[in-house]
């Protein structure tokens, strides 16, 4: 397992855009596939987005696309995501997760990695 930290998070008004960041570090992070997944209260934790290892590949929830953008920085070991056009329904604690494996995956038990997650508040 990695050591994954996410950073970025705080409180938006509705329309607003914020940056997630999260940094790895105890692994080469150039061969792992990572993912976003959020979790709000009394939810349960949800995918948002994922990249593969190059960063060739991506995929998005459905309630996200078109409005976030995954990337990622294998030099600097680093993972972002972009929120643009923010809503109310997208307050929760935001999550990088990590995973060893070609590909993307979408299910949060295929990852084996996660940091402490960050939160993201918007206000309406």
């Amino acid at each position: 397992q990695v050591q994954l930290v996410e950073t970025g998070g705080g409180l938006v008004q509705a329309g607003g855009s914020l940056r997630l960041s999260c940094t790895i570090s105890g692994g080469t992070f150039s061969r792992y596939r990572m993912g976003w997944f959020r979790q709000a209260p009394g939810k349960e934790r949800e995918f948002v987005a994922a990249i593969s290892w190059s960063g060739g590949s991506t995929y998005y929830a459905d309630s996200v696309k078109g409005r976030f953008t995954i990337s990622r920085d294998n030099v600097k070991n680093s993972l972002y995501l972009e929120m643009n056009s923010l809503k109310p329904e997208d307050a929760a604690v935001y999550y990088c997760a990590a995973d060893p494996s070609l590909g993307i995956t979408v299910v949060p038990a295929q990852y084996d990695s996660w940091g402490q997650g960050t939160q993201v508040t918007v206000s309406s």
